[in-house]
């Protein structure tokens, strides 16, 4: 059995006229792959073949049915023959005359279980009787021809076709199309287009970044797995470990250096400035030579492309940690598909994806080891120095306390009475002297160290103040010599508080300070590089896969952008453009047409009929009428040519059901049996094919997750997701004309429901459900059989076969209308995938007897009769009546 993923196109010949150039296997196969191509379609392997033709042509054009019924493919092949037009008179060479219809003669050919006719001896189009169309009248042509090319409903009729005698039917018929005006269509396609692509504002425009926990996990994992690593970094005993502890403990000694020299020892005696000088000097020394040793890990970590695994060997070498990757690379494409996914069915716009790739690029990509040496600068030995100038260029701040310290000693000195009143000078000369001590013990070369003047000044302040209190107040010895005792103590402490930082400063200074945090950055950079060294391979893979695909995706947008670009259309011919014209069937000529029309003596040239039904674009189009489509997407009319990546452009698609003059003067052409309803869009309009536009390219990039999986995310893979990326889009554009809006395209997703013919369409759905729920006996359908052919139908009621048909993305919105009536819902209704018609068919089966199988004879032109063999197609054939099954 044949699934609907199997039949994905309906191909439309007319053997009416032109039937001649379809005589070898060859031109059917090109005809069949001219439409297919320009549908953006592939060879079929089940090929569906609607063939219109006259009754007559039945016989006429044996050739053409046989190479139809042995078309080379993979599956079986499925024809369905439309004869328009009564069957012919009588047969040659015979007394009897039959009136028209009365026989119905097909060959052998057509006589297989794949293959049905439907018969429509008059198609009944006239809206009033005035009106006098032709049997097989193009407008109505082009919609029974546009209904049957939906593979759903092909395939439905042929099925049905085979229940009756000899698979043939007269069909009648009850229509209703919802669409949009072609206007309306075309610009929310465009607006779908621009709102898919978004925005080009240059790859430097900012974007916000994915937050970690947003991630999927494989990605996630290569983002935020190096912030983890670097501890732990230098093996125990590795030359950089033993180069960094040989420089920590010449930074330890010094601190312990300082420590002593902080004390009043260190004060006193110059022995340990010379210890934590010496200390100092040997740090120096033993910095400079881990330095070199990160220099040359540096260097060797990697080139200006990325770390590899040999710059990871070298790094071993060196006595680092590099950790292992265990399985943080894997299902790197997985984990990019996932985040497209989540981007774009978020909404959002294909430049703004990229934009995030291209962020999640220079996130996870390794830096190697020499993007880091300019970092190495920052620890020269040259910049220790110079942080260590900035410590020492101003002395330490004198705090507070010091001060309240030094003046309460020099007030509380200074208690005598006169003459022992000059005791009162003792506390500022210990400042003095101190101060000078100091500041000569933290000699660098010549240069005295500078020691705060705010201790000295306010000893002698504190001093002159006791002196006047005592003067005024007149305290005795007792009281100034407890005095004095206390403010020696509180000199003694504010001293060793003021030598102890001015110690701390000289320290830092001479490097303690400088050299502890350039061991500190010299490490921390190397911890750096060995987590850029985590995974770099795949992390490399994971940053160009990335940047590829945000290739990929601004590709599309441009592609995106081209389809969105508008197209000028042809000038129309004279009269006006015309919706029904056809590069392939409805062009030509009617083969019912007699000479009597005119062409015999060239008053009317082939194709005149088109003229019939122009109109001048200068007419009023904002009437209340409705309008008409054309019938074959896949055809190229004059004045409308093929349009970007091979498909049809606009003007291959004539104006829409909103520009016809229905309402002329020369009677409604759309036939009586057909309502259109066309609604000026619905609210979720764009955002619905905008949407259907983001699943058509996640189907279409499908191939190339798996080549990101495989490792094979190079040039090759780019470019052919790039061409499939735009041929899918040109299938896009050409679902939406060829089925309409509420059709879903042929790659939806799963989880999102089809809005409602409101949200698209500006319509509802209860004219569709009350149609298609229609009772078979209430009339409603047009037999599409003339006169004559009436009679040759079956009368038996039972015998008709029905098909209920809507679009597939109404079902829900239908089957809630007839419940909410009341009404049963129809038994085995076709959901079709088409949006456009909905409606009812009836197949009538012909009675017995006016269905004659012949098996045809070629004549040589000398009256000896030949084998049924093939001869040229214009060879007259011969049926006899003993050759009739």
């Amino acid at each position: 059995m044949t699934t609907s993923e199997d039949t994905t196109a309906v191909v439309r010949l007319d053997l009416r006229a032109g039937a001649a150039a379809l005589g070898t296997p060859q031109a059917v196969r090109d005809r069949v792959a001219e439409q297919l191509g320009r549908a953006g379609l592939p060879e079929p392997d089940y090929p569906l073949f609607l063939v219109t033709d006259t009754p007559a042509g039945l016989t006429d054009h044996q050739l053409q049915y046989e190479l139809l019924a042995g078309y080379r493919a993979v599956g079986e092949t499925r024809i369905v023959v439309l004869l328009v037009g009564s069957s012919p008179g009588s047969y040659a060479g015979r007394e009897e005359a039959y009136l028209p219809d009365r026989r119905l003669v097909r060959p052998t050919t057509l006589r297989t279980s794949t293959t049905g006719l439907v018969w429509a001896g008059d198609l009944r189009s006239a809206r009033t009787a005035l009106d006098r169309p032709e049997p097989d009248d193009p407008a109505a042509l082009a919609v029974l021809v546009d209904l049957l090319s939906v593979p759903d409903v092909f395939v439905r009729v042929l099925e049905g076709l085979r229940k009756l005698p000899d698979s043939v039917a007269a069909p009648g018929v009850r229509l209703l199309e919802q669409d949009l005006p072609t206007e309306v269509r075309d610009r929310a396609w465009r607006d779908a287009l621009t709102r898919f692509a978004g925005e080009d504002t240059g790859a430097g425009h900012p974007v916000d970044v994915v937050p970690d926990a947003q991630l999927p996990e494989p990605l996630r994992a290569l983002v935020t797995g190096r912030d983890g690593r670097g501890h732990g970094h230098r093996r125990p005993d590795g030359p950089v470990n033993l180069a960094h502890r040989t420089c920590a403990e010449s930074l330890d000694r010094a601190d312990e250096d300082l420590v002593a020299l902080r004390s009043f020892p260190g004060l006193l005696h110059p022995a340990r400035r010379d210890a934590l000088e010496a200390d100092l000097h040997q740090a120096r020394e033993d910095l400079g030579g881990f330095r070199a040793l990160v220099e040359r890990a540096l260097q060797g970590g990697g080139g200006a492309a990325a770390p590899t695994a040999e710059a990871t060997a070298r790094l071993g070498a060196l006595g680092l940690r590099v950790p292992t990757a265990d399985s943080a690379g894997e299902r790197v494409g997985e984990g990019l598909r996932e985040l497209a996914g989540t981007l774009l069915g978020d909404g959002l716009a294909l430049r703004s994806v990229a934009q995030h790739f291209t962020a999640l690029a220079g996130r996870v990509e390794p830096v190697p080891g020499t993007a880091l040496l300019h970092r190495l600068a920052d620890h020269s030995e040259e910049s220790v120095t110079r942080g260590s100038a900035t410590e020492y260029a101003a002395p330490p701040r004198t705090p507070g306390t010091v001060l309240l310290m030094a003046g309460a000693a020099g007030l509380l000195g200074g208690l005598w009475q006169w003459p022992a009143v000059l005791a009162a000078l003792l506390v500022p000369v210990l400042f003095v002297a101190v101060a000078l001590l100091g500041a000569n013990r933290l000699r660098t070369g010549r240069r005295a160290a500078r020691w705060p003047m705010g201790p000295r000044v306010a000893a002698v302040a504190g001093a002159v103040a006791g002196a006047a209190v005592a003067y005024v107040a007149e305290p005795p010895l007792w009281l100034g010599g407890t005095g004095l005792l206390v403010g020696l103590g509180l000199t003694a402490e504010a001293v060793r508080r003021l030598w102890r930082d001015a110690a701390d400063s000289w320290a830092a200074g001479r490097g303690t300070t400088a050299l502890r945090t350039a061991l500190v950055g010299l490490d921390a950079l190397l911890a750096e590089l060995v987590r850029e060294h985590w995974a770099a391979e795949e992390r490399l893979y994971c940053a160009d896969a990335a940047r590829s695909v945000a290739g990929m995706l601004r590709a599309t947008a441009a592609a995106a952008d081209a389809q969105a670009a508008p197209e000028p259309l042809a000038p129309a011919g004279p009269g006006g453009s015309c919706p029904y014209e056809d590069d392939d069937w409805l062009s030509a000529p009617s083969a019912l047409e007699t000479t009597e029309s005119g062409a015999a003596d060239g008053g009317v040239d082939d194709g005149d009929w088109a003229a019939a039904y122009a109109w001048d674009d200068s007419q009023d189009r904002h009437g209340d009428h409705e309008g008409d489509r054309n019938s074959d997407p896949y055809g190229e009319p004059d004045g409308g040519g093929p349009g970007p990546y091979g498909t049809p452009s606009p003007a291959a698609y004539p104006a829409g059901p909103d520009d016809a003059p229905w309402g002329s003067g020369e009677g409604d052409r759309a036939p009586r049996w057909l309502d259109r309803e066309i609604g000026e869009g619905g609210p979720d309009l764009v955002a619905t094919l905008a949407g259907d536009l983001r699943n058509t390219a996640m189907a279409a990039m499908a191939p190339y997750w798996g080549a990101v999986e495989r490792g094979q995310a190079g040039a090759l893979a780019l470019s052919r997701t790039e061409e499939r990326v735009r041929e899918l889009l040109s299938a896009a554009r050409h679902h939406l004309w060829r089925y309409g809006v509420l059709a879903p395209p042929p790659y939806p997703a799963d989880h999102r429901a089809r809005t409602t013919a409101a949200g698209l369409l500006g319509t509802d759905s209860l004219r569709v459900a009350e149609l298609v729920g229609r009772e078979a006996d209430r009339g409603s359908v047009v037999q599409l059989s003339s006169p004559e052919q009436g009679a040759l139908l079956s009368r038996d009621p039972e015998a008709a076969l029905w098909i209920r048909f809507a679009p597939g993305t109404l079902q829900g919105e239908i089957e809630a209308a007839w419940r909410k009536s009341g009404s049963p819902p129809a038994e085995e209704a076709l959901w079709t995938s088409s949006g456009r018609y909905a409606g009812l068919i009836r197949l009538t089966p012909l009675r017995m007897g006016v269905v004659d199988t012949v098996l045809p004879r070629q004549s040589t032109g000398d009256g000896a009769r030949t084998g049924a063999g093939h001869a040229e197609p214009s060879a007259p054939a011969e049926f006899r009546e003993d050759d009739r099954w």
